[in-house]
Formats: structure tokens, C-alpha cells, sequence
């Protein structure tokens, strides 16, 4: 959720190296590359809908409608549609501690999923509670159920974990998280991408007019660090470690 789809293209390619592709959803959206295989997207969209410059992840669903009943019926906030978009439809919403996701019904990237390939490192809910957050997603998206290719909730390492197969795709971690305004515990969403050099990226952020949240952190899964862009959206990059998975 961008402000100025071109600021944003410049901003991230050059820190994450990524290159850009118009899509059939008009001249405020574009899908980011990287070695050919597709990303993220960035739509230039904050402005209009008033909403803060942010990475948000979109979870797949079968029908976008169900999903936003159920989510109205936890009191937690659909903000924005569903709206059709191309070969789908898509809504914003918010749970019940104010962490924004979005939900898709539609055409999804075959075999693209988190932590795989070119796709997103990691996904990462910092709440409040995790354990009440990990009902609230439970239930409005059907995880933990028995049909084949489900997402399975489980607790490890004092942390609620969601896995798609045998691959960990996200945690969920509570605690910590008052009302304090400071952006990197407030309830959210955190999106995790690969670069090759931590270093690099960095510098390029700055550069550029973002820079560094917190300092660089390094163990077994590799090098990780939270950025900004120069509009206050948060985002962290992490090298990839070999034969390892993040925590």
C-alpha cells in the first residue's frame, strides 16, 4: 500500500533489487520480480482510501463473502470490500487488536507459497495475544481443518506457528504490545523478504530516504534487519541461511 506507485518502484528496487511489471488491475498497481518469478505487489493506494503506507499480507480464500461475515461476526473490521479486482476479488480488514491483513478469492500464482523460491521469507503476527489471535485467524479462515492442503496450527517454542505442509510459513507472537505508538510492537502484520546482503540493503534504504529500525541481527537462520521506506512503511529483509528455515 503505496502512496506514489514510481517512488515505491525506485525505493525497492534498489534496496531489494526487484524489477516491475504493470498488471491488468490499472496504472495504480504493479507485481514486483525478482530472477524472473514474481513477488509482491505494490498498489498505489494509501491516498485514496486514507489508509497508512504499510505491507499487508492477502490470504487466499474460496468466497470472499463468507470470509468477511465471519470476520464481522468476531467484531473485527472489514474496512474495504470485497471489491473485484482483474481475475479476482479482494477486501482490507482488520482484526479485533487492529493488525491489518487482506483476504483474495480468485486466480492465485500456481506452486508460490511463503519461505519457497522467490516468494516472501516469512510471515509474522506481533499481538497482543497470540493464542486469542491464533482463534480469531483459525476460525475466519478455516485453518486447522482435515482437508488436504490446510493450514495447520500448532505451538512451538513458546510461539503459535502456522505451517502450510511440512513448510513453517508464519508465527504468531504475543506480548509486549500495549498502546505504546512505537511501530515495531504495535498489533501488525510483519512481511519478511530475502536479499543476498543485508549490508547492501541498508544502505540503499538510506540512501534512499528509509533506513534501519532496529540494528542487524544474526543466528542460525541467517541476518535479518527491519527496515523503512521513506513514506514509514516497515518491512524486514533477511539473508537466506543454508539447509535452515526461520524460527
Amino acid at each position: 500500500m503505496a502512496r506514489d506507485l514510481h517512488a515505491a518502484q525506485h525505493f525497492y528496487g534498489a534496496v531489494l533489487g526487484w524489477e516491475f511489471r504493470p498488471t491488468r488491475l490499472g496504472e495504480e498497481f504493479s507485481v514486483a520480480f525478482s530472477g524472473g518469478a514474481p513477488v509482491a505487489g505494490i498498489g498505489a493506494l494509501a491516498r485514496s482510501l486514507a489508509v497508512a503506507v504499510d505491507w499487508v499480507p492477502y490470504f487466499a480464500v474460496d468466497d470472499a463473502d463468507a470470509t468477511a461475515a465471519r470476520i464481522r461476526e468476531r467484531s473485527a473490521t472489514v474496512a474495504v470490500g470485497p471489491l473485484s479486482f482483474g481475475t479476482g476479488r479482494a477486501a482490507l480488514a482488520a482484526d479485533r487488536d487492529g493488525a491489518v491483513f487482506g483476504f483474495w478469492q480468485g486466480r492465485v500464482i500456481p506452486d508460490w507459497s511463503v519461505g519457497q523460491g522467490r516468494a516472501p521469507a516469512w510471515l509474522e503476527l506481533r499481538t497482543r495475544d497470540a493464542f486469542e489471535a491464533a482463534i480469531f485467524y483459525a476460525e475466519v479462515f478455516e485453518w486447522g481443518c482435515e482437508r488436504p492442503g490446510c493450514v495447520q496450527v500448532s505451538y512451538e517454542d513458546e510461539h503459535v506457528v502456522l505451517r502450510h505442509g511440512a513448510d513453517k510459513v508464519a508465527r504468531l507472537t504475543g506480548g509486549a504490545v500495549e498502546a505504546a505508538p512505537d511501530p515495531r510492537i504495535r498489533p501488525r502484520w510483519h512481511v519478511y523478504f530475502y536479499v543476498p546482503d543485508i549490508g547492501a540493503a541498508i544502505s540503499a534504504a538510506t540512501r534512499l530516504g528509509g533506513g534501519a529500525v532496529t540494528e542487524p541481527e544474526t543466528d542460525e537462520a541467517g541476518s535479518r534487519v527491519m527496515l523503512r521506506d521513506p513514506d514509514g512503511g516497515i518491512f524486514t529483509v533477511i539473508t537466506r541461511a543454508r539447509d535452515s528455515h526461520l524460527p
